[in-house]
């Protein structure tokens, strides 16, 4: 049975006090008597542009390099909080000599240690697209500015497909979507990096799911993986679920389908031929050792131990590896011992998260892996703009602490005190918005997409599945109910019959 408010969409200004006081500032929530989504200017549409209105906003905040802080003193770029790799890497791994990736080694001169660009395939091959469309006359200044401009357009299409995206994920919730493009966060981090190539694929692939596409979901996710590692473990949480639903074979699909397309696209550039046989390439390995070697960096809890107390942590690796793995047993547990089976975003968003609070780095630019799984997850402005305040607040002491230390006996910037705050403040708002998605999986009631009656409205062909395999005081729960005759909550605070 389907509620009858089914095709209705929600109105965030109605349901979320946060919303309808921001509302305010253009005239107000939104009326009974409102006609939405009637016309062109459809709520994707619309979430979509203003996605694109944020992204050129972050690139004027980029202003400051792009004339000088990049190419001119040694902590302007970070002063200016506008620094970016894509315009240091232009030169930095060769593209700047029609060097081709994984195959061609990168000379010592140029490179900083890096034989072969330490990216995945698909990131690789999006640089090297990014490098075509740059104009090979000027100085080398002149051509990384153009290659950030070649790469801030690529980028741009994948921001306004990730709004499309999550708008369509819920279908009566296309408006949660205006946190991903008003997330502050994802405006200052977008240029910095290549992640939101994989993002994008990543939220293509919660459309997929959404949508019952199980073979479509698998692909996207092998190529998502095959841009940035994150996006494997998202079959992680589908087991979990369709283990739960008793429904293992539409996991196989879709995990098939990952496997299967992320050997297409690697395949070609992993082996090399000779006489002794097929071998792995070298280039194309560079990622994973880089991604094993590397030591204890940036925004990591790992950093801030060290520092704290002076341990290299040499180990760090195994502690990594061993707590992602107890992490990710205890999110499996969570999956099939609540009260209801969780959505598909709840924990795809505390894998993900778990993923980023235990690795050896934490990027500024990590945080757009969440902000799309944060909107599907906990649809909440309060809760996400206290998560989106903590970001910023990293954002900004990470680039202040380089500046400090890079200016030499000066120490104009951030001392190591400050940055260990912010490497705090962002593992609080992370853990707060993790904790806040745990509650409202232990309490269905709580979630606010589910107060409506709905199951999981991206749960694809999971979406409203009877629980077939479930433990714990569920169980118990689970089997009373089925030998009850009186009218229970069964979904959220909507009332079913038995």
């Amino acid at each position: 049975m389907r509620s009858v408010q089914d095709d209705q969409l929600v109105r965030p200004t109605v349901e979320d006090g946060v919303a309808a006081a921001g509302s305010e500032l253009i005239g107000g929530p939104v009326g009974r008597r409102a006609l939405l989504g009637v016309s062109w200017w459809t709520p994707a549409r619309v979430i979509a542009l203003v996605a694109i209105g944020m992204f050129a906003l972050g690139m004027v905040q980029k202003l400051p390099c792009y004339n000088h802080g990049w190419f001119f003193g040694a902590t302007t770029q970070y002063t200016h909080a506008c620094y970016s790799d894509i315009p240091h890497l232009y030169s930095g791994r060769g593209f700047d000599q029609g060097l081709i990736p994984y195959f061609d080694r990168i000379p010592q001169s140029v490179s900083g240690g890096m034989d072969y660009l330490e990216y995945p395939v698909l990131t690789g091959l999006f640089m090297e697209v990014a490098a075509v469309f740059t104009p090979g006359g000027g100085s080398i200044q002149h051509r990384e500015q153009m290659y950030w401009f070649a790469n801030a357009g690529m980028l741009l299409a994948c921001t306004a497909v990730i709004a499309v995206c999550v708008a369509r994920t819920h279908r009566r919730r296309p408006w949660d979507a205006l946190l991903v493009a008003l997330a502050p966060a994802f405006a200052l981090t977008a240029t910095i990096n290549w992640d939101l190539f994989a993002v994008a694929l990543t939220a293509a692939a919660m459309l997929m799911w959404s949508r019952g596409r199980t073979v479509a979901t698998g692909v996207l996710i092998g190529l998502a993986a095959a841009a940035k590692l994150y996006p494997a473990l998202l079959l992680g949480p589908l087991l979990v679920l369709c283990l739960r639903a008793g429904r293992p074979r539409v996991f196989l699909s879709a995990a098939g389908a990952a496997v299967g397309s992320w050997l297409v696209v690697n395949l070609p550039v992993m082996l090399t031929h000779d006489a002794g046989g097929f071998h792995i390439r070298d280039g194309w390995s560079q990622f994973y050792r880089f991604s094993q070697e590397r030591p204890i960096d940036f925004g990591s809890v790992w950093l801030f131990i060290s520092q704290r107390t002076g341990n290299p942590l040499d180990d760090a690796n195994v502690y990594a590896e061993l707590l992602m793995l107890l992490g990710c047993l205890g999110i499996a547990a969570l999956g099939l011992c609540a009260p209801r089976r969780p959505r598909f975003a709840q924990l795809a968003f505390l894998v993900i998260a778990l993923f980023i609070l235990i690795n050896k780095v934490y990027s500024p630019q990590y945080v757009l892996w969440l902000v799309p799984l944060a909107a599907l997850a906990r649809p909440k402005w309060r809760d996400f703009l206290v998560w989106q305040a903590c970001e910023v607040l990293y954002y900004l002491g990470i680039w202040f602490y380089l500046a400090y230390t890079g200016s030499g006996d000066k120490h104009q910037g951030l001392p190591p005190e400050g940055y260990q705050l912010a490497i705090v403040l962002h593992l609080l708002g992370t853990l707060y918005l993790c904790a806040i998605v745990v509650r409202d999986i232990l309490k269905p009631e709580r979630d606010v997409v589910r107060r409506d009656g709905s199951d999981d409205p991206s749960g694809g062909l999971l979406d409203g599945a009877p629980d077939i395999f479930v433990f714990g005081p569920a169980r118990r729960a689970s089997r009373h109910a089925e030998h009850s005759d009186e009218v229970r909550v069964q979904w959220g605070t909507g009332s079913r019959s038995s």
